[in-house]
């Protein structure tokens, strides 16, 4: 879940004003209370918790608030509006030159994931049908220029390399490449440190002459917390940054310098890393995220992943498949598959409104993601008369898929039990949408 630990304290400290009719200035200073020790446990700016806590007391202390028929629904508003204001109000696009080569440079200290986020971020705008060449520019880290290699290879796009050179020069050979190759995004990955200090500075100063970017992205690691925004600040005083791109978000990160880095340093976190995978590049919605801590989930970048990630043609299938009772193993299988490539489960959980704090109840998704695979592993080891006709699976054939499969029989049986029902519940909506269509009630036994 993300910022687990702030959004479990905000959402419980919100139960607790549910809990009560009408509202006293000192139930909401209570809670104002918790909400302050909850941002500063979560490494959040001292000076942006004094200013955030500040405006919400003066929304909730008067009657917009405590003369309010909804006096906790009211609260929860204003703090998801604040949370929104505070993480950039809006929305913040890559900014693009058209007919024009659009140039991106990826700043950042060592170990950010700044490489990796490179060839995320060429990924990304590659799907908006531009055409990125990455720029290993990257001469001091071992295996920096080997690295981006790797990964140009795996996403089969172009990278620029002039080995160890002066990366001024590489870069300006790079540009002359784009223009030649028409390519039309160029993104250079430049070197890091481990530490902000005047050499690395002044080595960027001349890579951002020499490029003249239209973005200067730093990439941070958020679970550094508080540390981040003190290098954003760094970075941005001396370079003057156009956006940060927020890394390792789906990790154990406490949420600091996503709720502190836009108020500090006023630029807009524009992406966010969801993961190790290439396409786990997320652009960053303030509103979204907002509604995400206080456990209201996240229905748009929902219904994005799942029209990304889902085949519509299969989907009508599927329910054509449904409403003549066709439905077989194949067609879970593939359903199966479909939803594992909209990213880990915690996450779209996450996105669920409601479900956000499910996910302490449930122990260990992990778990879940498991028994995900031991299902695969079950429909795999069947037979495609098995998969069409789940019927024929005697006690013999149970023993030989559970052995094929890695699993018990106990574990085949339970899939088994679990299909049946499910194919009857499938019968049962199917009736009552036929039942609908006539103008009929879809339950003969409700009052009339």
């Amino acid at each position: 879940m993300l910022f687990e630990g702030l959004a479990g304290k905000l959402q419980e400290t919100f139960k607790k004003l549910k809990g009560k009719g009408k509202l006293t200035e000192k139930d909401v200073e209570a809670a104002l209370r918790e909400v302050r020790l909850a941002l500063l446990e979560a490494d959040v700016n001292f000076k942006v918790v004094k200013n955030f806590i500040s405006q919400i007391r003066e929304r909730c202390i008067g009657q917009e608030v405590l003369g309010s028929l909804t006096p906790a629904q009211q609260v929860i508003k204003i703090v998801n509006e604040e949370l929104t204001a505070l993480m950039g109000k809006t929305t913040s696009k890559i900014n693009l030159n058209p007919g024009e080569i659009t140039v991106i440079m990826m700043v950042g200290l060592q170990g950010s994931g700044k490489t990796t986020t490179a060839a995320k971020l060429a990924k990304y705008l590659s799907k908006e049908n531009l055409s990125p060449l990455m720029v290993a520019a990257d001469v001091y880290r071992p295996a920096a220029i080997d690295q981006i290699k790797y990964l140009g290879e795996q996403l089969d796009m172009p990278v620029f390399s002039l080995g160890q050179k002066d990366p001024v020069d590489i870069v300006r050979e790079s540009l002359k490449e784009a223009s030649s190759q028409n390519y039309n995004v160029v993104i250079i990955d430049t070197a890091g440190r481990l530490h902000v200090n005047q050499e690395l500075m002044e080595e960027l100063q001349r890579i951002k002459e020499a490029a003249v970017p239209s973005e200067i992205l730093l990439v941070v690691d958020s679970m550094t917390g508080q540390d981040a925004v003190n290098v954003a600040e760094s970075f941005h005083e001396q370079l003057g940054l156009t956006g940060v791109v927020l890394t390792k978000l789906d990790g154990d990160t406490r949420g600091g310098a996503a709720l502190s880095v836009n108020a500090v340093t006023g630029c807009p976190i524009k992406f966010v890393g969801m993961g190790e995978k290439l396409d786990a590049l997320e652009p960053f919605h303030p509103e979204r995220m907002a509604s995400r801590i206080l456990g209201m989930g996240d229905v748009l970048s929902l219904i994005e992943k799942a029209q990304t990630n889902i085949d519509q043609e299969k989907a009508k299938a599927l329910e054509e498949k449904i409403r003549t009772q066709q439905f077989t193993f194949d067609d879970f299988l593939d359903q199966l598959q479909q939803v594992k490539s909209m990213g880990p489960l915690d996450q779209i959980m996450d996105m669920m409104p409601g479900m956000g704090g499910m996910n302490k109840k449930m122990k260990n998704m992990s778990v879940d993601e498991k028994q995900l695979g031991q299902v695969e592993a079950i429909i795999k080891s069947m037979t495609r008369e098995e998969r069409c006709t789940p019927e024929v699976i005697n006690s013999s054939r149970r023993k030989r898929i559970a052995m094929g499969s890695g699993t018990k029989v106990q574990d085949v049986n339970r899939l088994l039990k679990q299909f049946d029902q499910m194919k009857k519940m499938m019968k049962q909506l199917t009736k009552m949408e036929k039942g609908k269509k006539k103008g009929k009630k879809p339950f003969p036994f409700f009052p009339k």
